[in-house]
Order: C-alpha cells, then structure tokens, then sequence
C-alpha cells in the first residue's frame, strides 16, 4: 500500500481507537487508523453510559448501534461478601435522575465490528499494527508492519496498555496487578433481566450480570463479568460449559433462573496503569493507552470516550486559533481536562476493589457504612448517579446534551 500522509494519526483499532478516527475524520481532520480489529466473541460487553450515548449520537453512530444494545434503567448493589458489617443491597433508579436509563451494554466484538464499517466509510483504516514510530520536529514517522509508512502532524496513541507509541514518546507508566482474573461470558436465562443490571460483592471481587438484547431465539440474555483468584479461574477454566452455567448460578442465587453459556468465554488477569503525563510533543494518550483499572462500575470506554470527546475538542479548538494543533503546548488544555476524571476514577476503583478483597473489620463498616448512606440519603444517592453517567464539570462539546426546541410563541388577539 503507498505511503500516506495525514493531519491524524490514530494508533490502534479497538474501540476507544476507531471512535476517535471517526470523530476527528468528522471534525473535518485528514485521519488515518492503524491497528488489528479483534472480533473475538470473547464474552466482553460495554455498558455505555448517557455520556457516551450523546457522544455516539452526536457523531450519527447510534442509529446503527440501538438495536444491538439494551438498556439499562436500574443498577442493584448486592453484598455477598459474609462480613460481620454487612451493607445494605442498594438499587439505583435512571428515573431519580431524570433518565429513562443509565445507558445501554452492547457486546464488545459487535460494537468494534460497527465501528469499523463506520471508519472506512469516513477515513483512512489500516488493519496492521504499527511496527515503529519516529517523533520529528514537525511530526510522526510511523512504518507498518507491512513496509508501508504514515506520516502525520498529530499522533493518538489509543493501542491499550503496552502501548508502542507511548513508549516511543517516552512518556512512563506505572502498573500494578490485583490477586484476580476476570471471567467474562455472555449467558442466556430463564427469567427476565427486567433492563436491571446487578452487581454482586463477593471477597474476590464483584460478579455482575448486565443486560443484554435477545438474540435467535434467546429471550434473555445477559453478560457476566466476574472477578475471582487465580486458583478458582484455573478450576473453573477446565469445567464444561454446563458445570460453569451451574456454578454461576449458584454465585448469584438463582437470581435469573437456569442459566447456560451463551458463546465461548474469558478469562483476563486484573491489572491497573497510570501515566506520567498525557501528552507529549505530536502526542496524545487516550483509553487503556493512558489509565487501566479493574471492570468495576462499567467505568473502562466511558472515560476513554470522555478523553476522545475533550481531545476532539482541543485539537478543533487549536486549529480554529490557527494554532499547530500537535505541540505540547496546543494540546495542554486536553491534559487538564482530563487528570481530575482519570485520578477519581483509577482511584475510586482501586479503593473499591481492595475494600472488597480485605477482611479487616474497619474496612468492612466504612464500605457498609458508605452503602447505608446511599440507601438512606437520597441526594447522596442522584449525586453519585450523576457523577457515574455524566461526571461532574462540563463536559465536552460531543458530549453535551442537544439544545431544546424553543416553543413558538403564539400571538395574542
């Protein structure tokens, strides 16, 4: 393929990758995408909040994706971890906020394999890793793995958490890993979901079944993501399809009936990343690129739209300035959007996930305590919904909710 040369490069072709290619191709920027499109069916799903909804509204994207996607009004917190404080279940409501639902999950593979029909219709997409990358004065110098070289003005680096243009840009990262390995399955089940996502708080981690749409004859469906040691991962890995159905099962009491897998499964080690800095010279970091944390209050491709969404915005900003919108200096304003949102997030999840792996009885009060105040203070309850789907502050411009029709007046006789 000949070389290209565009206003935007686009480093990596998941999710978080493919919906920045199509928003900075639709705010009028030359783009070009480089990556592998995994469409595995995997068992992983995306709850997509009303944030992200607007976002892929605003791009026209979610036409295309409403069908495939079901949504989700109530979200119910479960404690199952035995402790001797235990909390309180709480059900959070999309209604107490005005919403008709907190958002919508949809599989990951199917929202990817959309995504990308989607992007080769507005831009550049290359299915093919990048091989290396060259940070020169006036711009990125990156050859493909099939010979083939792209050069841009701006790089994005959206290629996960072993990122090759981060470390080509020298930016560091700081990694941990959790005593957990996530097994996620997409399962078909006797009783309806009734659009109630539930997450359940065991010592491992939480086991949460989410929504999803029927699909060739299923009635109800759901995903599962569901946090748990090594050694039971390993166990549970070797089991046949209807021996892990019933453990399942048995995990969320009978919550949905009989259950039995629907696809193949998987099974991802828990790990966390923070970044020393967002961006760089030609250089900008976005999803599992520049924050990785644990699958817990479906907070993952929300807050990587968020930093595509503010990105998007700081780069038309510059250019509407007559600015280079590629220096460091350009793209300042993008990095201070985005550090309150990622520290809150990587944080609070963090915190929540080793509350729940911890056996000391203080933890268990403050947790239970935290829990009992929700249930309790109903302010407490709208203000942590809000800050979930929407987050405080403003937010950016492709995130922002559509102005409201003016009633024509009408004249008096």
């Amino acid at each position: 393929m000949a070389d290209e040369k565009v206003d935007i490069l686009v480093a990596g072709a998941g999710a978080a990758g493919l919906s920045a290619a199509i928003a900075l191709a639709q705010a009028g920027f030359s783009v070009a995408c480089a990556g592998q499109i995994d469409r595995r069916a995997n068992g992983r799903t995306v709850a997509l909040f009303e944030s992200s909804l607007r976002f892929y509204k605003a791009l026209g994207l979610w036409p295309r994706l409403r069908d495939l996607a079901a949504p989700l009004a109530k979200i119910a917190m479960v404690d199952a971890t035995n402790a001797r404080f235990a909390a309180p279940s709480v059900t959070f409501a999309a209604s107490e906020i005005g919403l008709a639902a907190f958002g919508a999950n949809i599989e990951n593979n199917v929202l990817v394999e959309e995504l990308a029909q989607a992007a080769r219709a507005a831009l550049s997409l290359r299915e093919c890793l990048i091989a290396d990358i060259r940070f020169e004065p006036g711009g990125v110098d990156a050859t493909l793995a099939d010979g083939s070289r792209i050069r841009a003005a701006l790089v994005v680096a959206a290629d996960g958490r072993q990122s090759l243009v981060r470390s080509r840009a020298a930016i560091e990262a700081r990694s941990w890993t959790y005593p957990q390995i996530a097994a996620t399955a997409l399962l078909a089940h006797e009783k309806p979901h009734r659009d109630i996502s539930t997450e359940f708080h065991t010592r491992s981690g939480p086991c949460t079944l989410v929504p999803l749409r029927p699909r060739d004859g299923l009635a109800h469906r759901s995903s599962l993501v569901w946090l748990m040691s090594d050694a039971e991962a390993e166990r549970r890995r070797a089991l046949n399809d209807e021996a892990l159905a019933g453990e399942i099962e048995d995990q969320v009491g009978g919550l949905l009936g009989a259950m039995a897998l629907d696809g193949a499964c998987g099974f991802f080690p828990m790990a966390g990343m923070s970044v020393s800095r967002l961006t760089g010279e030609r250089v900008a970091l976005v999803g599992e690129a520049a924050h990785l944390f644990p699958p817990l209050a479906a907070q993952g491709l929300n807050l990587s739209l968020r930093d595509v969404a503010a990105l998007v915005q700081t780069v038309e900003d510059a250019r509407s300035r007559g600015e280079d919108f590629g220096t460091l200096e350009a793209l300042e304003p993008y990095a201070a959007a985005r550090r309150g949102d990622i520290s809150l997030r990587t944080n609070g999840v963090d915190l929540l996930n080793r509350s729940l792996l911890s056996e000391f009885a203080p933890v268990d009060l403050m947790r239970s305590a935290g829990f009992f105040a929700f249930a309790a203070i109903g302010p407490l309850r709208r203000a942590l919904m809000r800050e979930g789907v929407l987050t405080h502050g403003d937010l950016p411009r492709l995130m922002q909710p559509p102005p409201r029709r003016k009633t024509p007046s009408r004249a008096h006789a």
